[in-house]
C-alpha cells in the first residue's frame, strides 16, 4: 500500500501459533522509528482467523523502519520492516493548546472552534441498522465537527430508560454480563466500529471524543472487583490498538462521569481523582499518536486545578459538564453556567470544552427521565451562548440522538439555533482572537440576566450577550449592530451610554436573548 504521511496505514501478519485467548496470551507491539531518528512503540491486535493488525499514522515524510515484537515470541509476529511515507497536506491531529485562541489546533497552526453533539450510542446505532451516514452528513453541513460516542452500547439507564432500537447483541467482550470473558472481544461488534470510524475518516470533517468506558454505573465499570485493572488495562490496550492511528480521533476519554469511579457511586472522592491521574498517565505512555487525553466530569467542584494538582500533565483538557437550570420557571434561562465554569475551571492550566449543558427534550415522546423535562429550544440556545461567552467551544445534546431514541432522520428546534451559532462564531475565524471580558460590563442585574462580554485583544470588536433582553452599560465604544440568535439577522443599534437589545418576547411572554456587536 502507499503510506502518506498523516494517513493511516495498515499491516497484517499471520500467525500458525493458536492461543487459547489471542487477545490476552500475546502482546504484539511495533517499535516505528521515523527519518528524524523518533521512536513511536504502537500495539497490534489480534482481528480473528489467526491475524493480528498493526495501525500507524506516520507524522513525517520520509524513510520509515519498524521492528514487530511479539512477547512469548513468536517467530511469525516478529521481525524487521521498512517504507517509505509520502509528503501529504491534511491538517493532522487535533492538539490542546492551552492559551492559544479556545485551546485547540490541528497540527497545521488552523484554530478549531469545537461545536458538538453527544451520541452516546453512535456506533451501537450503526451496529443495528441506523443511517448513522445520512445523519452524520447532516451534521457537517450544519456546522458540527465534533461528536461524544462510547465504545460500549447501553441496554437501559436509570430511571426507566430501556433502549428498544438495539436489536442485536452489543456485549463486545466474550461471554456474557452475566458470565463475562474479559480475555476475549467481540470481533463483529468491533468490525462495525471500524466501519462506522473508516467512514469517518473518510469523509472528513468531524471529530470523534472516543470514551473508552462509558457510564460507571453500568457493569462491568461499577464492579472493580470483576473488572480489575488488569481487564482494564487489556480493554483500554485493544481500544488504542484499533483507533489511536486515526486523525477523527480528537480525544480520548477513559470514563464518563469519571467520578463513578470505582464502583458506581457518583460523587466527588479522591480516589476518582487517582484513578484520572493514573489512567491519564498509562493511556498517554501506551497511546503514541498523542491525541488529547480529556477527564468528563458530573460533580463540578472542586476544582479541577486542586484535583490534579498532583500531576497537571496527565490531563489535557476537561470535557466541562453543567446543566444550570433545568427547573420549570428557570429552565429557558439556563442559569448559573458561566458562575460554576467559572469557579470550577479556575486555576486551570489545561484546555476545556463545555460538553454537557442538556438535552432537549422532545414532547412527543415519552418522558423517561424527569431531569430533562423543561430542557427547551430556549435553554439549549441559552446555555450554548452562556458556554461560548466563557471562552469554549461546546458539545449540545438532543433526545433524538442521545441513547435512548434513536431518531437520525429527524432534528430538533435547537439545532437550527447552534447551527446560526456556529455560522456566526467560525466566521472569518472571529472566534480565535476573543477573550471573556466580565469587566467590561456595569450594573446590577437579576439572576441570570447579567449580559456577557467578549472582546478582542486590541478592543476593537466586542461582542455581549444579553440572554434576557434589557439594558446594560458597556465599557466598549463603537458603533452598534444586533445579532438575531434564532435566525442570525443583522440590525442597526444605538452607541453611546448604556446599550438596549431590541424589544421582542417568545410565545410565552419572555424576554428574547440578543447579541451586540459593537466596532470601534
Amino acid at each position: 500500500m502507499q503510506h502518506t504521511k498523516r494517513q493511516v496505514s495498515e499491516w497484517a501478519f499471520k500467525s500458525g501459533r493458536t492461543y487459547d485467548s489471542p487477545f490476552a496470551d500475546v502482546q504484539v507491539d511495533a517499535v516505528f522509528t521515523a527519518p528524524s531518528g523518533a521512536t513511536h512503540v504502537m500495539p497490534a491486535f489480534y482481528d480473528g482467523g489467526g491475524t493480528w493488525k498493526l495501525r500507524f499514522n506516520p507524522g513525517e515524510a520520509g524513510a520509515w523502519t519498524a521492528r514487530l515484537q511479539s512477547r512469548p515470541v513468536n517467530d511469525d509476529l516478529s521481525g524487521d520492516f521498512a517504507f517509505e511515507v509520502a509528503d501529504g497536506d491534511g491538517r493532522g491531529f487535533l492538539a490542546a493548546t492551552p492559551g492559544r485562541a479556545w485551546g485547540f489546533h490541528f497540527e497545521n497552526g488552523e484554530p478549531v472552534f469545537i461545536m458538538g453533539d453527544t451520541t452516546y450510542d453512535l456506533f451501537g446505532m450503526a451496529y443495528c441498522g441506523g443511517d448513522v451516514e445520512g445523519f452524520l452528513a447532516r451534521r457537517r453541513r450544519q456546522g458540527f465537527n465534533l461528536l461524544r460516542t462510547r465504545l460500549t452500547s447501553s441496554y437501559f439507564h436509570p430511571p426507566n430508560a430501556e433502549f428498544e432500537w438495539q436489536d442485536r447483541r452489543m456485549w463486545p467482550w466474550g461471554g456474557s454480563s452475566t458470565m463475562p470473558r474479559f480475555d476475549r472481544f467481540n470481533l463483529d461488534w468491533f468490525a462495525s466500529v471500524d466501519r462506522t470510524v473508516a467512514m469517518i475518516e473518510r469523509s472528513g470533517g468531524i471529530g470523534l471524543e472516543m470514551i473508552m468506558e462509558a457510564w460507571g454505573f453500568e457493569f462491568p465499570f461499577n464492579h472493580r472487583s470483576v473488572f480489575t485493572a488488569e481487564w482494564e488495562a487489556l480493554w483500554m490496550r485493544y481500544l488504542i490498538a484499533r483507533y489511536d492511528a486515526y486523525n477523527c480521533v480528537w480525544f480520548w476519554t477513559p470514563l464518563n462521569e469519571y467520578e463513578y469511579y470505582p464502583n458506581g457511586d457518583w460523587h466527588w472522592t479522591e480516589t476518582a481523582d487517582r484513578w484520572a491521574l493514573r489512567i491519564g498517565r498509562w493511556i498517554k505512555a501506551t497511546a503514541p499518536h498523542g491525541h488529547i487525553l480529556s477527564m468528563h466530569n458530573g460533580p463540578t467542584l472542586p476544582p479541577f486545578a486542586e484535583r490534579f494538582k498532583a500531576d497537571p500533565q496527565a490531563v489535557d483538557s476537561i470535557m466541562f459538564q453543567e446543566w444550570g437550570a433545568r427547573d420549570k420557571d428557570n429552565a429557558w434561562l439556563a442559569t448559573g453556567i458561566e458562575a460554576s465554569i467559572a469557579a470550577s475551571l479556575d486555576g486551570w492550566h489545561g484546555s476545556a470544552v463545555f460538553a454537557e449543558w442538556g438535552y432537549e427534550r422532545d414532547p412527543a415522546y415519552e418522558s423517561k427521565f424527569p431531569s430533562h423535562e423543561y430542557c427547551c429550544r430556549n435553554h439549549t440556545r441559552r446555555g450554548a451562548w452562556r458556554g461560548v461567552f466563557s471562552g469554549l467551544g461546546i458539545i449540545a445534546g438532543f433526545e433524538h440522538t442521545w441513547g435512548p431514541w434513536m431518531d437520525l432522520q429527524n432534528d430538533q428546534p435547537g439545532v437550527a439555533d447552534l447551527a446560526v451559532l456556529n455560522d456566526f462564531m467560525r466566521k472569518d475565524d472571529r472566534f480565535a482572537a476573543l477573550r471573556p471580558a466580565p469587566n467590561l460590563v456595569k450594573g446590577d442585574f437579576a439572576p441570570g440576566h447579567r449580559p456577557l462580554a467578549l472582546n478582542d485583544a486590541a478592543g476593537d470588536r466586542t461582542l455581549v450577550y444579553f440572554p434576557a433582553g434589557g439594558a446594560a452599560r458597556i465599557d466598549a465604544g463603537g458603533s452598534v449592530r444586533w445579532f438575531d440568535p434564532r435566525d442570525g439577522a443583522l440590525q442597526p443599534g444605538v452607541g453611546g451610554g448604556p446599550i438596549t437589545a431590541p424589544e421582542g418576547r417568545d410565545d410565552a411572554g419572555r424576554p428574547l436573548d440578543f447579541i451586540a456587536v459593537i466596532d470601534r
